[in-house]
């Protein structure tokens, strides 16, 4: 017979004394003598009459929201865990999706794999919870795998079986079928690999519900091109796929909840590698849409691929179009690492977002398309340059280079970081997902749907 479940109970600094006071007398004095006071962060193991852990109590501080309980995996037992809590309370739902996130661990590389406690969850929150912890699993596990297990053959094969799993169908363009195709950006940044680029569609939902497009930038790696990057700015750049692993965590959660859209997702994915035909800076290549970009630096490569995939999700008649791309440092220095920054040529669109970002407390901020900055971007014998004439403003410069490839459909583009470079509660060291959850809150609100 297993055994029962773990308490887990949450207690802010107002709500202490009345706590206290509901406890039994040894309660009580376990957390007088462990100077418990509900300061966010705490925590204290409360043993039982037969010196077993019987009870987790968990400080809060002020509030409840999603990390509350987020340092509680990494500081109690393996075992069976359950919040006692009010689920009808709305903070009880984010904290259990905290102390899930907490629970993930990378484990592919490990000798012996990291274990962790595991949380109950009522069957109202079951499957929303659990689809939720899986997508930013999804987004984690591909960027923390190295390139030499997830180059642009293994991202494809990924997005493959995500599409198995839900009934989706998938394909691709590889190689020089890319130039045949009408995608001759995409060819041109990934041609110098040994690993052909291509460009992987995914496609789920009834033709009669309304299309969303989904573009995720699959760098695999990026060395920069013939820009080469310093090694210090080179050694994370397995990470440069996190717009597709984002994207591919959103797909997830559109079709495990069954919302009632036609999904489309693409993601451009190359290596940005060295070799005798790699391209170089001062060459002009085409785009699907026609326009000409002159290469004013090989390091600015994600926005030439999303330039192919963005003309062609337009092509499809979409409601609208998300982008995710690890796109630009200059979205760091204006924002740190924690908070990406998105831009929209729809007000509605960009108040949806920005809303569903704070319920879901996911961190968004929108940054203008200021159209004189277009003027950085010009070119003396191209459509434009794929690299502003100064560093002011690069976050801003990339996007408005991203805006020449979308013209009607509502749009929205999100520069996120993919990488937590410090663990904290809920976020471990390595790949995240920053803006996931939000864009699926918006979307969810939007369409309806299963939860």
């Amino acid at each position: 017979m297993s055994k029962p479940s773990i308490p887990i109970v949450s207690v802010s600094t107002s709500e202490l004394d009345e706590f206290l006071q509901a406890q039994p007398d040894h309660t009580r004095a376990w957390l007088s003598s462990q100077n418990f006071k509900g300061k966010s962060g705490s925590l204290c193991l409360v043993p039982g009459d037969d010196g077993g852990l019987a009870r987790v109590v968990c400080g809060v501080g002020d509030s409840r929201g999603i990390w509350s309980a987020g340092h509680v995996a990494a500081k109690i037992p393996k075992g069976s865990y359950h919040l006692d809590a009010d689920w009808d309370d709305p903070p009880t739902a984010l904290m259990a999706l905290g102390f899930l996130l907490d629970c993930y661990r990378f484990n592919r590389y490990r000798s012996k794999p990291a274990e962790a406690p595991t949380l109950e969850l009522p069957e109202s929150h079951r499957h929303e919870l659990s689809a939720l912890a899986d997508a930013v699993g999804l987004c984690r596990d591909l960027v923390n795998t190295p390139t030499e297990n997830l180059g642009p053959p293994e991202l494809g094969q990924a997005v493959a079986a995500l599409g198995e799993e839900f009934g989706a169908e998938v394909s691709e363009i590889v190689g020089d079928d890319l130039i045949e195709q009408s995608f001759p950006a995409v060819h041109a940044v990934g041609r110098a690999s040994a690993q052909a680029p291509r460009l992987i569609s995914l496609q789920w939902g009834s033709e009669s519900d309304p299309c969303i497009a989904l573009v995720g930038k699959g760098v695999c790696f990026d060395s920069g091109g013939l820009n080469i990057k310093p090694a210090n700015g080179m050694r994370l750049m397995k990470k440069d796929m996190g717009g597709a692993a984002h994207a591919m965590g959103v797909a997830r959660l559109v079709m495990a909840s069954g919302l009632p859209v036609r999904l489309l997702l693409l993601v451009p994915a190359v290596e940005n590698a060295i070799s005798g035909n790699a391209y170089r800076p001062g060459d002009v290549i085409p785009t699907r849409k026609g326009k000409s970009v002159e290469i004013g630096n090989t390091d600015a490569e994600g926005r030439v691929i999303l330039s192919d995939a963005l003309t062609y999700a337009e092509e499809q008649h979409p409601e609208l179009i998300v982008d995710f791309a690890t796109l630009t440092g200059a979205a760091r220095v204006a924002m740190g690492t924690d908070i990406p920054p998105f831009w929209s040529t729809c007000d509605t669109l960009a108040r949806d977002l920005a809303a569903a970002s704070d319920s879901a407390e996911d961190p968004l901020w929108r940054l203008p398309l200021h159209p004189p900055y277009r003027d950085l971007l010009k070119s003396d014998i191209a459509d434009i340059n794929n690299m502003a004439s100064t560093g002011f403003g690069g976050a801003i410069t990339a996007a408005l280079f991203l805006r020449e490839f979308v013209d009607d459909t509502p749009w929205c583009h999100i520069d996120t970081f993919a990488w937590n470079t410090s663990r904290r509660p809920g976020r471990p060291k390595g790949g995240d997902a920053l803006g996931l959850r939000a864009v699926f809150e918006m979307l969810r609100v939007r369409y309806g749907g299963g939860g």
